[in-house]
């Protein structure tokens, strides 16, 4: 019990993490996701983690992360942020509410597309977390706090005139549901062309809300 205290003591009073550290944690995060996106969540043992990370030991990951749950909360964490940071300045280069809703469609499954290990991990990931787990609790959060700001700009182009009246919440809830369908699919079919669809669903979802006057 005292040994086991005085890690935990150890930990807390750990300082920020150097440079260094960071850059291991980003190591084994990568190589998380390349395993659970291969070996599935449930076979992403800390032995192949390593192995794929080429650390030494699993003692490695032990150090920079709080077990098992803390590294799963950190792959979801590391996604999210690829996400946002790569379709946020794709979005943002257009002024019509139109390209900007097909560059949002077409930029996540472009995401996948780029990116496939990363969004096959989050599913597996969120497939498995417990509904009170911290990490399923924030990716909740973030996801809810994302579509009130697309709930949003739906309401904006319908103020605008540029897209006809409907229910917005219904509307965004609905190409939301479209594009992880899509990212489901593509997880157990490699073959499909997934920037293919996207543009399927951008021109479905462009015809949907247009305003016809």
């Amino acid at each position: 019990m005292q040994a086991k205290n005085s890690t935990a003591k150890q930990k807390a009073e750990r300082k920020a993490p150097s440079f260094t550290e960071t850059g291991r944690r980003a190591q084994i995060v990568a190589a998380a996701i390349e395993v659970i996106a291969e070996a599935g969540y449930h076979r992403a043992s800390f032995a192949k983690i390593a192995e794929r990370a080429g650390l030494s030991s699993t003692g490695m990951i032990s150090y920079h992360f709080d077990g098992r749950d803390d590294l799963m909360r950190e792959v979801v964490t590391d996604v999210m942020r690829l996400a946002e940071n790569c379709l946020r300045p794709r979005i943002e280069a257009h002024e019509s509410y139109a390209a900007r809703l097909r560059a949002s469609i077409e930029g996540n499954l472009d995401l996948f597309a780029e990116y496939p290990n990363h969004l096959a991990a989050i599913v597996e990931i969120l497939a498995n977390l417990r509904g009170g787990d911290p990490g399923m609790i924030a990716f909740l959060d973030a996801t809810e706090a994302n579509l009130a700001v697309q709930v949003e700009q739906l309401r904006k182009a319908q103020r605008a005139g540029e897209f006809r009246e409907f229910d917005p919440w219904v509307m965004m809830r609905a190409i939301r549901a479209a594009i992880d369908d899509v990212v489901r699919r593509a997880t157990h079919d490699p073959g499909l062309d997934v920037r293919a669809a996207g543009r399927e669903l951008a021109d479905l979802f462009d015809r949907a809300t247009r305003s016809t006057s």
